[in-house]
């Protein structure tokens, strides 16, 4: 018997990397897997069916139940066409896991039109474009389900030259805290992962040269957590960002200080006031 018997999964950018690693975890705990990718290059560009059949395959071999899907996520048509093909394969689905990305990085000075708007078509765009129609089949179907989508460090952090891929991911945490509040009567559970791992999106990214890094940060590291949060076992949690890799697991918080309230005159701060009271790491404090 697997955690995930009976469920059905659809995974984007399930072709390769961390995508491919959550496709076959999912299987290996029972649940049918939609396969999609768009088969492109790591930059967006090009399609491909490959990779997704590949997949497919591998999940087929190890006794699963899987179909590929080649549509484009950062397209309504495309989102839509991801849940028509999970129905008429599997009849539901019960977990979405929005995964798939392309990176196009540059300093921001040297950030054109050409290199935000993909950024943000694929990974923000492109997780509405996928999550509106399942949110919605989930929420007409009744029985709830599991939304996991992919922010990143980059955006919760911050990272130099990916103020085009930050961006996006950030929204993304945004649009899932939301989703969760929204959700939860439906007991739809949305939560946002930040993985760290070696794959071709990050493996020229600073450090990730270094000697043992793959090793360490192989991407089927961080999968174990897409099937808990899968799972009946997480049926109580949403609305929680989790970092993953490399063996670590911890829960990101967007945290408010206490700071302080001036009660005089109505409340009103002047500059210089503010500038007295903030410490070096610009936290208001009280007296």
């Amino acid at each position: 018997m697997g955690l995930l018997d009976g469920k059905v999964a659809v995974v984007t950018g399930a072709g390769g990397g961390l995508g491919r690693e959550h496709a076959l975890a999912l299987a290996k705990e029972g649940a049918a897997v939609v396969v999609n990718d768009l088969g492109g290059s790591r930059d967006g560009s090009g399609a491909g069916s490959a990779m997704a059949d590949q997949v497919v395959a591998q999940i087929k071999q190890g006794g699963g139940e899987a179909v590929a899907s080649y549509d484009n996520v950062a397209t309504v048509a495309g989102g839509e066409n991801i849940l028509k093909t999970a129905v008429a394969a599997f009849g539901h689905v019960d977990v979405l896991v929005n995964n798939a990305g392309i990176l196009r990085d540059k300093s921001f000075a040297n950030t054109t039109e050409d290199l935000w708007d993909p950024v943000i078509a694929v990974h923000l765009k492109g997780t509405y474009c996928v999550t509106r129609p399942i949110y919605n089949h989930m929420k007409e179907r009744g029985q709830g389900g599991s939304i996991i989508s992919t922010s990143s460090t980059s955006g919760l952090n911050g990272n130099f030259g990916q103020c085009n891929y930050g961006a996006a991911k950030a929204g993304i945490f945004g649009f899932m805290r939301c989703l969760s509040l929204e959700g939860a009567r439906y007991k739809i559970r949305c939560n946002i992962l930040a993985p760290v791992a070696f794959t071709r999106l990050t493996e020229d990214l600073p450090g990730m040269n270094s000697a043992g890094v793959a090793e360490k940060l192989d991407p089927s590291l961080v999968s174990p957590l897409i099937v808990y949060l899968a799972s009946d076992l997480a049926k109580d949690v949403t609305g929680r960002t989790f970092l993953a890799g490399g063996g670590q697991i911890a829960e990101m918080r967007m945290v408010t200080a206490p700071g302080i309230t001036k009660q005089a005159d109505g409340g009103r701060w002047s500059a210089r006031e503010i500038a007295e009271k903030m410490s070096p790491g610009a936290i208001l404090l009280p007296d």
